[in-house]
């Protein structure tokens, strides 16, 4: 192994880098697009919800209970149908995501002690979106029926003492304020970190094939060894100023912490390019042109973000898809990450998966690295 011949091969690709602008676009400028557009876009968290309230108790009772969903801060009360015509046109047009009616003798149940109804119609075309605003209907009307029923006790015994009941106290940890950015932003680099590498080392494998540039650098005394690692050298480094970079803008601007150390995040880092350098070789081997290793890359990293947990709970995928979960890299590393990120934790805790991942790694850069020097030969 001669170092100085691979360090010649690394300095020669970022000079490659260097003077193509396509390339300089997707390591610098893709990276930070995507960060800022799943930062921003990409969010379960559910304001402003366009509500209809159709009153037609208009009673205090009735008004009160309005005020409690303008309280909240979860819903926009922007229109106030009066027909059932109007409801249905609300609706179908998309101007109205959640429906509130309540129906004339509301005031009158409460006051008589009986149950009083209240009919929310949603809006469940978005499926995701619509049981999230059907718990907060819920939490709304619950506190409110609770609020009555304290006041009717006491009115009706004379400073009767409030009846015993279960008081919650939540606290939530690694997440306190709930907000999804905290979730998506350690995912986002681990998908950014894939695209990336793997992209970037099957394309420029290609290229050279695709120039002729190749053959020129097999009859060289260059071994096919010294080949891969000069070829893969500069991705690592790439690959790490990526992660510096989401790092920053993540902590930086979107206030994302990081409870754990940067010295695993970094070795986690390095053991997920093992894999992702892999998967770039291999694509190189079997693809003969760019526009081939880039829907071979694509074609990879759909499934790979669908399935790695990335916005969707492994959990709630159906068995058989679980198992193939397990052949996906990136489902590894997006677990250890947000434990690092969101908890704090060490290796003690994700090392079945940072051994998954090494596993993994070593050996689709083995099979890669095998398939590589035979091509060469």
């Amino acid at each position: 192994m001669n170092w100085r011949r691979v360090a010649r091969l690394v300095k020669k690709e970022f000079v490659q880098l260097r003077r193509d602008p396509r390339l300089l676009r997707i390591v610098l400028l893709a990276p930070m697009f995507q960060l800022f557009v799943f930062g921003y876009a990409v969010t379960t968290d559910v304001r402003h919800v366009a509500t209809a309230v159709q009153d037609d108790d208009h009673t205090r009772a009735s008004r009160a209970i309005i005020e409690e969903f303008a309280a909240c801060g979860y819903f926009d009360l922007d229109y106030h149908p009066t027909r059932p015509a109007e409801v249905n046109e609300l609706l179908d047009e998309g101007k109205a995501q959640l429906v509130l009616r309540i129906p004339r003798g509301f005031a009158k149940d409460l006051a008589r002690g009986r149950t009083a109804r209240v009919q929310v119609i949603l809006d469940g075309s978005d499926s995701m979106t619509a049981g999230i605003v059907a718990g907060y209907v819920s939490g709304v009307i619950r506190a409110y029926g609770q609020q009555v029923a304290v006041e009717r006790i006491a009115r009706a015994g004379l400073g009767a003492p409030r009846p015993p009941g279960v008081e919650q106290r939540l606290r939530v940890w690694y997440n306190p304020e709930l907000k999804s950015v905290n979730f998506m932003v350690p995912a986002v680099m681990c998908t950014i970190l894939l695209l990336v590498t793997m992209l970037l080392t099957s394309l420029a494998i290609v290229k050279e094939r695709e120039i002729g540039t190749l053959e020129m650098l097999v009859v060289t005394p260059i071994s096919a060894r010294e080949l891969m690692l000069g070829k893969t050298i500069p991705f690592v480094l790439i690959g790490f100023l990526d992660v510096l970079l989401v790092l920053g803008v993540g902590v930086g601007w979107f206030h994302v912490r990081l409870a754990g150390s940067v010295w695993m995040l970094f070795a986690a880092a390095m053991l997920f390019l093992t894999a992702s350098l892999g998967l770039g070789l291999f694509i190189s081997t079997v693809s003969r042109t760019q526009q081939q290793a880039m829907m071979t890359s694509f074609f990879i990293m759909t499934p790979s973000m669908i399935l790695s947990g990335f916005m969707f709970p492994i959990e709630n995928m159906p068995r058989v898809v679980q198992w193939i979960t397990y052949a996906i890299p990136l489902r590894y590393f997006i677990s250890i990450v947000r434990e690092i990120f969101l908890k704090g934790n060490g290796p003690e805790v994700w090392w079945p998966q940072a051994l998954a991942l090494a596993g993994f790694g070593v050996g689709i850069l083995t099979l890669s690295a095998l398939r590589f020097s035979k091509r060469l030969g």
